[in-house]
């Protein structure tokens, strides 16, 4: 008895016909437009210096003109287990919706 045509036994695997030659490469998605430039409701950047480090990887953040944030760590900085401590000199978004509270984006040091 001959060989079955692949492991499991059944029928051999056919390729989906999409209409296109073999050597051919889909194309490449179209990028994704940004929602904040179309709105005109960005965020907006500051510079500032964690003030006191709270609970749930919170912090308090002083910019220059004396406002405080409350602003948590953005996923980035958690992905890659960015550390901030009292003192750090951070670059911090503020939400258009809500002036009191930001994101933490970059650690300058």
């Amino acid at each position: 008895m001959a060989n079955p045509p692949n492991n499991r036994g059944g029928k051999p695997q056919q390729r989906p016909n999409n209409n296109r030659p073999n050597n051919a490469r889909p194309s490449a998605p179209a990028p994704k437009p940004k929602k904040d430039d179309d709105d005109g409701e960005a965020a907006v950047e500051l510079e500032g210096v964690v003030s006191a480090v709270l609970a749930g990887t919170m912090f308090r953040v002083k910019v220059a003109n004396g406002h405080e944030f409350l602003a948590h760590i953005s996923g980035k900085m958690r992905k890659r287990f960015i550390r901030l401590v009292v003192g750090d000199r951070v670059r911090i978004e503020v939400s258009p919706y809500d002036m009191s509270k930001a994101r933490i984006t970059f650690r300058l040091g």
